[in-house]
């Protein structure tokens, strides 16, 4: 347990950190299932709608860095692939 006033600001700066980053993967996993609910519907207009809002919000927690940039890259490129296919459907 902490002992010193430094470890218990720490704890209490980790918790307020943790908060903050449980919020901004929520936010970012909510934008990427409406992106997977507009492709399972095989709408191409709403699902390229949805990734165009989605995509800053991903880059904004990679920015943040609750998730790796390359993870994010990874992500929108699998998700604008699956649009893009929708097409020739």
């Amino acid at each position: 347990m902490a002992n010193n006033a430094s470890a218990r600001k720490r704890i209490r700066q980790n918790e307020r950190r943790r908060e903050r980053n449980v919020a901004r993967v929520s936010r970012m996993r909510t934008f990427v299932k409406k992106i997977e609910t507009a492709i399972l519907s095989g709408d191409k207009t709403s699902a390229a709608e949805a990734l165009r809002v989605a995509q800053p919000e991903m880059q904004r927690a990679a920015g943040k860095g609750v998730i790796s940039r390359n993870t994010v890259a990874r992500k929108i490129s699998r998700l604008s692939a699956r649009i893009k296919a929708l097409a020739t459907a």
